[in-house]
Parts: C-alpha cells; structure tokens; sequence
C-alpha cells in the first residue's frame, strides 16, 4: 500500500509541474500539484488508510530535507547580509498574509460545510 500512496503523491506532482510547464503561469509545479492533491482529499472525504501511512512514513524523514537549504544558507551568509532589511521586513508580512488568507479560507470552509448541513 506504501507505493500506491506515493504513487498518488507523484502524479498530483507530475502534473502540477505539466500544467506549469505547459501554461507557463507563475506558481511552482510542486505548489500546484498540493493544491490538486487538496482537491482531490476534499472530494474524497481526506487521506485513504494507504495515504496517510505513506504521508506519515515520508514526515518522519522531513528534517532530513532541509539540510541542504541549511548548507545554502550558510554558504550565502554574504548576500543574506546585504538584503538582511528587505528579509527583515519580507518574512513577517509574508507570513502574516499566510495566516490571513488561510483564516479566510478556513472561515469560508466552515461555512460551506454548515450550510451544505443545513
């Protein structure tokens, strides 16, 4: 069942990263692929038994994932030193917009759901 989970994982990927390529609009595959993989767990009600065990399998190596960002960073010292103000001032509006849409989002996801109850 773990390849059937990564099998789903890959192709939402896969095709995210075809629909960029092909339409060319400026969002990452990757990033577009998560939201057809969101999509697809809301039409199905969430995760199967076999995703879940394969989502859960994968989170348990994350870390691993960010060493390489953590060598970039520090090899880049330089240059994040002579942006630090324009990082400085990107990194909190950048994340208090995440949360703002995303409580949005929430807002507008709960309502749904309680009108479609109703």
């Amino acid at each position: 069942m773990l390849i059937r989970g990564l099998v789903i994982l890959l192709l939402c990927q896969l095709a995210g990263t075809v629909i960029v390529t092909a339409t060319g609009l400026p969002v990452p595959g990757p990033v577009l692929g998560l939201v057809m993989l969101l999509g697809y767990l809301v039409k199905t009600g969430g995760p199967s038994a076999h995703l879940r065990d394969t989502s859960q399998g994968l989170l348990k190596y994350f870390g691993v994932l960010f060493v390489p960002a953590g060598v970039g960073v520090v090899t880049e010292l330089q240059e994040l030193r002579q942006n630090a103000l324009a990082i400085a001032v990107a990194i909190p509006v950048s994340t208090l917009l995440g949360l703002v849409v995303t409580g949005m989002l929430m807002q507008w996801f709960v309502s749904r759901r309680n009108s479609a109850d109703a």
